[in-house]
């Protein structure tokens, strides 16, 4: 049955924490959530959207193609990893036989740009193609090779973290590589050649240093002291570490490389392109800093392309120094609903526009919304937004609060992740509730940039190992870790192991999760609904219903919305969607050792119709010949509308 939390919202138990099905005699969930770490993921779990091919590079965008030049350059002190014998440089790359270095362009090219056995028949412009329906390709055209003139820790130990601490004697670690190579590429073609590009990628020789610096800092080192010397700086009177983004510390060598950055600037190991191009589209990064205390979480998570969605892929983010990188950060997740209005990538005619002030004065409203990488299809809503005009929440100290998300949020969105497509590598099917703020506004109000925070259906610490120190030593995910994220989706019905509502009191919200279905294509669906706390509108409510009857171990109602719908002025489109009322249900059960249960709490039916309502019955050894099921039915927008029914139980 429901409970009431803490914090004022009526949800269900979460249960476990991991995802596996409850083994509860009286029924299966409707929906149980079944989440997967993505350090467990392989190849494997990928499944296609459904009715979809957008990895086909015959097919053309509808409303552009980006062509970006690639730019390949290497440096005096680092060849190409791809060009090096399989396994034979310091960090176990390349994974792959040695590319000579003139084909070094246009290996990446094809890498990113052509389905092939390496990358699994996965491409970025398939990534772009499926996020817009269709709206936007990419096409990548290499150039190169070049060499930067300057040794690439003079570039790398110049970036984030560093800002030249840990620069070699004799050397001035201030090198900027885009300057530097671009210079090449405008006198090898030209200036009108340059112009035909819409974005400059530079692959450069090396590893992004985000793919680097835990995994050969601080997780196969023991302490900064035991760095040796190979995986220090060509100086002995530097140490062998260096002070990092995030840590105080990670070995030199990592250090010492580049971050890939929205110029767009990327190494060899580095699978996030899809981020950075995302960039010039104007948006920023919402991803914060769980690393560094004081912990913040992030804003979205694995659900998300502009937070650390964008390291999802095979075996997850601690295998994303791979060259090439065919394993974690190779298939990032899906666009939110933000990102996608804010960009102009979904259609308006896919998303349903709410306000609270539209549900005070018109009533519940109750949709259905399909998954956001499913193919759009005329009449079905793929996304929700509810206007809050002020966000009421109370103020929280983001400095001794992990979880407090700061102010300035705008709106709330309601959306369905299915793991199909480029959402295969997110961990859950489910129902995504975010917090957004307006699109002029991507302010570091939660530590770092925050403008989405996704409401986790399970906020409890995760309790899972990040990584082992070399000495055995389990290191724990901090608070802040994306990966807490992974049990955040809500779902439907009793016991899932998720909630399925959520009631924020201080805006006078209640969302509800109340069903789901998958048609016979594969695409997921889920029906919801959102209701003002403050106002029920005009329409009358009521409710009944019938006796049960029992076939089998189930007791069988019919529901019906006696009430009767009066408009309210509000705009058709929301009007649509206000013809319907959203019950609570509860059962109790009489007779010695019967039992009852309800595999879902909610229900919900228009105006003038009936629905099915089942509640589930068992009974124990020595239990009596008979018992009785009264299930009760009460009106969320009118609670004074309630009605009960009863089931004869027999043995």
């Amino acid at each position: 049955m429901a409970c009431t939390t803490a914090t004022g919202a009526t949800a269900e138990p979460a249960g476990r924490a991991s995802g596996t099905a409850l083994a509860d005699p009286l029924f299966q969930p409707i929906d149980p959530q079944v989440w997967q770490d993505q350090q467990d993921m392989t190849w494997a779990d990928y499944r296609a959207v459904p009715g979809a091919d957008w990895a086909n590079p015959a097919r053309q965008p509808t409303v552009q193609k980006l062509r970006i030049a690639v730019l390949a350059v290497d440096f005096p002190d680092q060849p190409f990893v791809i060009t090096r014998p399989k396994g034979s440089d310091p960090f176990g790359n390349p994974q792959v036989d040695p590319v000579r270095r003139q084909d070094v362009a246009r290996f990446y090219a094809d890498f990113w740009g052509k389905p092939s056995a390496l990358n699994h028949g996965h491409t970025v412009n398939e990534y772009w193609m499926e996020q817009t329906s269709g709206r936007i390709g990419v096409e990548f055209v290499p150039f190169g090779p070049y060499q930067a003139p300057r040794p690439l820790y003079e570039y790398g130990i110049n970036d984030i973290g560093q800002e030249g601490a840990g620069c070699p004697s004799g050397h001035t670690c201030n090198g900027r590589l885009e300057a530097d190579v671009d210079g090449q590429w405008l006198r090898q073609v030209g200036q009108a050649e340059t112009q035909k590009y819409d974005m400059v990628l530079r692959v450069y020789a090396g590893y992004d240093e985000t793919s680097v610096w835990q995994e050969f800092g601080e997780m196969k080192f023991q302490n900064k002291e035991d760095i040796p010397d190979e995986w220090g700086p060509p100086d002995p009177a530097l140490p062998n570490w260096v002070r990092g983004r995030y840590t105080e510390w990670t070995s030199w060598k990592a250090g010492a490389m580049l971050w890939g950055n929205a110029g767009i600037r990327q190494g060899e190991s580095s699978g996030t392109i899809t981020h950075e191009i995302s960039h010039r589209f104007d948006i920023g990064d919402n991803n914060n800093n769980p690393y560094r205390q004081p912990y913040r979480r992030v804003g979205t998570g694995p659900f998300d392309l502009m937070d650390r969605g964008s390291f999802n892929g095979p075996g997850g983010p601690h295998n994303r120094w791979q060259v090439p990188a065919t394993q974690g950060a190779s298939m990032p997740a899906g666009q939110t609903l933000r990102a996608k209005l804010k960009l102009n990538f979904i259609g308006a005619n896919q998303v349903l526009n709410l306000s609270g002030t539209a549900l005070r004065s018109g009533g519940v409203a109750v949709f259905e919304v399909k998954a956001r990488s499913a193919l759009p299809t005329t009449g079905e809503l793929q996304g929700v937004l509810l206007d809050l005009g002020q966000d009421r929440t109370p103020a929280c100290n983001i400095n001794t609060n992990p979880l407090c998300s700061g102010p300035g949020f705008t709106n709330y969105s309601l959306e369905v992740v299915q793991r199909i497509g480029t959402d295969s590598f997110t961990p859950d099917n489910g129902v995504m509730l975010t917090k957004n703020k307006p699109f002029s506004n991507e302010n570091d109000s939660c530590g770092y940039l925050c403008f989405s925070w996704m409401i986790d259906a399970n906020p409890q610490d995760i309790n899972m190992v990040d990584y082992r120190k070399p000495n055995g030593t389990a290191v724990m995910r901090s608070i802040g870790d994306y990966r807490q994220l992974n049990d955040g989706l809500f779902h439907a019905g009793t016991d899932s192991g998720s909630k399925y509502e959520y009631v924020d009191q201080a805006n006078r919200l209640h969302f509800y999760v109340i069903g789901k279905r998958t048609n016979q294509r594969g695409d997921l669906y889920y029906l919801m609904a959102a209701r003002s706390l403050d106002g029920a509108g005009p329409s009358t409510r009521g409710v009944t219903l019938s006796a049960g009857t029992l076939s089998g171990t189930t007791c069988r109602f019919d529901l019906s919305n006696t009430g009767q719908y009066r408009a309210s002025g509000q705009p058709a489109a929301v009007a649509a969607y206000q013809r319907s009322d959203v019950y609570r249900l509860s059962a109790v059960v009489s007779g010695t050792g019967w039992r009852a249960g309800l595999p879902n709490a909610l229900a919900t039916a228009a105006f003038g119709q009936s629905v099915a309502v089942n509640v589930a019955t068992a009974a124990d050894a020595g239990a009596a010949t008979t018992g009785t099921v009264t299930l009760t039915a009460k009106s969320e927008s009118d609670p004074t509308k309630v009605t009960t029914a009863s089931c004869a139980l027999r043995r």
